[in-house]
């Protein structure tokens, strides 16, 4: 009984790492720029085929090439926000469907260059045994993968909370027209802040790859997961990211156990509905935007 209860526990918290990596550049993004960005799912994506490319082509192994996955993902949401996102700033429903089109377009480049069938990324070998936690055999790389999504998790704290660039981002949320006065370069924050969001979504799909097949819808699922973890946390509250990710993954792993993932992510769904309803808000929103 106590085996299966850590289990569960275990299956939640690797849910929730992968929630957090996911939902966390997604929740950079709006509380930052207010941009509604459904093009998100594909910024995963993206890092997925990157995964299997560098993999293919290149001869490098998944850790190896997170770092630079990391920066071509970073790179394509840098171009996104100068050609297409920086235009439409405080027109909300522009921006949804301008951030719809751009994730239809990568879907088509990347079906048009990689193809449509299944790719498969190589879990590394280093990682692919299993370790003994609390007496439970866990996945290796599931262990990297939620490690990983804490590390991520504090340097972006670390930036926001601990930085000049992070201070003058919280300034421009809180006013623009202000901080602007004080000489802060909105549009340039603006850009590293989404550049940096689209990379940490690149990250997301490169650590999945291995655990997911590779494809270019992949990215839809994701990014519905991505905005039920930011609604539940609260659009501007880094600790309501991570908050409701643990929430939402030990809530989906437990159902799952019980049922089985359609129902569990029906049922979990279903409950986010409710809780808008009633806070729409979130659990812990801190909004600060002026």
């Amino acid at each position: 009984m106590v085996e299966d209860i850590i289990s569960q526990i275990i299956t939640g918290l690797s849910i929730s790492s992968i929630l957090l990596l996911v939902a966390l550049g997604l929740a950079i993004i709006y509380g930052t720029t207010g941009v509604i960005n459904l093009a998100h799912g594909e910024f995963v994506m993206l890092g997925a085929y990157s995964a299997w490319a560098l993999q293919k082509f290149v001869g490098l192994g998944l850790i190896e090439s997170l770092v630079l996955i990391f920066l071509i993902v970073a790179l394509f949401g840098w171009v996104i926000e100068r050609v297409v996102i920086r235009h439409l700033y405080d027109r909300p429903l522009d921006t949804i469907l301008a951030t719809w089109g751009v994730g239809i377009m990568a879907q088509q480049a990347v079906r048009l260059i990689a193809g449509g069938e299944l790719r498969y990324v190589e879990m590394p070998s280093s990682l692919a045994s299993s370790v003994s936690l609390f007496g439970v055999e866990t996945s290796a790389f599931r262990i990297f993968i939620l490690v990983l999504a804490v590390a991520l998790f504090g340097l972006t704290w670390y930036l926001m909370y601990r930085t000049s660039v992070g201070m003058k981002l919280r300034a421009i949320t809180q006013n623009r027209e202000i901080a602007s006065a004080f000489g802060v370069n909105s549009n340039k924050i603006y850009s590293m802040t989404f550049a940096y969001g689209a990379g940490l979504a690149g990250l997301a799909g490169a650590l999945v790859s291995p655990l997911k097949s590779v494809s270019p819808e992949m990215g839809t699922t994701y990014v519905v997961d991505a905005f039920m973890v930011v609604v539940l946390g609260g659009v501007e509250s880094l600790i309501g990211t991570i908050a409701s990710s643990a929430i939402l993954g030990e809530l989906t792993g437990f159902l799952a156990f019980y049922s089985d993932d359609t129902i569990a992510k029906a049922s979990v769904f279903f409950a986010i509905v409710i809780l808008i309803r009633f806070r729409p808000q979130g659990l812990f929103s801190t909004k600060t935007r002026g």
